[in-house]
């Protein structure tokens, strides 16, 4: 008699189902574990052992068999305990064979019988949603993985509870969802006096999920700035949350399961890695463009960063996604973020100042910021130099302009664009998804427009990309002020943001 129950294997935000089979046969007593497990799925033997001497059960002396299949599949992590459990006694007749075969399990066991939590409970309460079976897992698990609401999900205390529940003694009620949270972060740009035009990239950035790379000297304001990005960003629709929320379970970054409506805003230290950016180590983990996912990505002190990081980021920003390759991994991520960089002018900070000049002027400059290539800095589609705000400026200039006002242009202009957006790509929602093929449909200009956007790309050497990325955020600019169609002024204002004012100049 074999006994079947199911669990999950994860790669990357997806749970693939595994049936976790048990035999108990004749032959020479032993517990032996198949399928490609790993180390800490192979001592599961141990915490089985020990959990039922808890329940006052010994395992009998004949040859118990787990398989986990499909066995070419690899399986790492503390969460098969559960399942390979709850196999052992089905296989028993402890536990009603048919009943164990209706769940999905997932749950680490501590050696006196308590559930311990484990990682991505949301992921396979999705799963468990699409094999209609009921998912089964520890206490702390429950409300994260109630948020899949078609799937019924039971959260035990201990492994006693879950096996009261199988077998009918003692049910459990079903798990509720955890809280809805919105984190508000306290910073506000009321408080930045002065940098207008920053902060009007900023509010075009965030309409259109722009990226956007600051350059000035230190204490122009580019970090203060960045930091009350998340003030003006509209809350995450649900499918958006729950997008965030799959790739943040997966990591352990979602607190007492309650679900947040608030946008990411990751800001790695420049020591950071490739893995750490990109995703990867041994189990081929999310990193932080996929942890921003839908959210905002801050590069502070962008040249800091070493060059083959920042290389790394190219194909994430065009994609929206990255696969991370590993010996034994292959794992898609999605990681759809705006892009946020701030940066010296060189090394010293004071290129442009007379007053402290650069003594390696301009070759400081020229080294500092030639570990961002070309075809990086042409990702990004708003590119600005600060100056400082002089002392005087600081006390006489009035507050700026509260946060609200702002991320209430930033939601109208969004919600312009989600009415526009194509119904046969869902993943083309605002201006800066928008990809060759939609651009000319979408944000087609007048026609003094177009001549001058025509102008500006054979006079500048405008790559392809920088031409269609102009357009989209002379299309940002156009949803902000209200208009149809994309004219002059607002393809004026994309071409300065481009860095391309000489132009205008003498166009006037």
């Amino acid at each position: 008699m074999v006994a079947r129950v199911f669990t999950t294997a994860f790669e990357g935000v997806e749970a693939r189902p595994v049936e976790v089979q048990c035999a108990v046969t004749p032959g020479m007593p032993s517990f032996q574990i198949v399928g490609l497990p790993d180390k800490s799925v192979s001592e599961a033997r141990e915490r089985v052992r020990a959990t039922m001497s808890e329940l006052n059960l010994a395992l009998p002396s004949k040859k118990i068999t787990v398989n986990l299949s499909p066995a070419d599949l690899p399986k790492e992590g503390s969460h098969f305990d559960l399942p390979i459990a709850l196999s052992v006694l089905a296989a028993l007749d402890i536990v009603p064979l048919e009943e164990a075969g209706r769940y999905v399990a997932l749950g680490e066991l501590s050696l006196d019988g308590r559930l311990i939590s484990v990682l991505g409970a949301l992921p396979a309460a999705a799963t468990a949603a699409s094999l209609d079976l009921s998912l089964i897992c520890p206490k702390d698990c429950g409300a994260e993985a109630a948020w899949v609401g078609t799937a019924s999900v039971f959260a035990a205390e201990t492994m006693l509870q879950a096996v009261k529940h199988l077998s009918g003694e003692r049910p459990l009620s079903p798990a509720q969802p955890g809280k809805i949270t919105t984190h508000h972060p306290g910073l506000d740009f009321q408080d930045v006096r002065g940098q207008e035009r920053a902060k009007r990239a900023l509010e075009i950035a965030a309409a259109g999920r722009h990226h956007t790379l600051f350059t000035g000297p230190p204490g122009c304001g580019k970090s203060m700035m960045a930091a009350r990005m998340p003030s003006i960003l509209p809350p995450l629709s649900p499918r958006e949350a729950l997008e965030t929320s799959m790739i943040h379970s997966v990591s352990g970054l979602i607190d007492q399961g309650g679900i947040s409506m608030t946008r990411p805003f990751r800001e790695p230290h420049h020591t950071a890695s490739m893995a750490a950016i990109v995703g990867g180590g041994r189990s081929a983990k999310p990193g932080e463009i996929s942890l921003a996912h839908n959210g905002v990505l801050f590069l502070d002190e962008l040249p800091e960063f070493a060059k083959p990081v920042l290389e790394t980021l190219r194909q994430p920003i065009e994609t929206g996604k990255v696969v991370v390759s590993r010996a034994n991994a292959h794992v898609e991520y999605p990681c759809g973020f705006l892009l946020l960089a701030a940066a010296n002018p060189c090394r010293c900070g004071h290129l442009a100042d007379a007053n402290q000049a650069c003594n390696r002027a301009p070759l400081c400059s020229q080294d500092y910021l030639g570990k961002i290539s070309g075809p990086l800095l042409d990702r990004f589609d708003i590119r600005l130099d600060l100056s400082p705000v002089t002392f005087e400026a600081l006390s006489d200039l009035p507050k700026g302009e509260p946060s609200a006002k702002i991320a209430a242009r930033v939601a109208r202009a969004r919600d312009v664009q989600l009415s526009r957006a194509d119904d046969d790509d869902k993943d083309i929602r605002l201006n800066g998804d928008i990809s060759g093929g939609h651009i000319q449909k979408v944000a087609a200009p007048s026609v003094q427009a177009l001549e001058m956007l025509t102008q500006a790309a054979e006079r500048f050497q405008l790559s392809a990309r920088g031409y269609h990325r102009v357009l989209k955020v002379a299309r940002t600019i156009a949803d902000l002020d209200g208009a149809q169609l994309v004219d002059v002024p607002h393809l004026a204002e994309a071409l300065v943001f481009r860095g391309l004012p000489v132009f205008l100049k003498s166009a006037a």
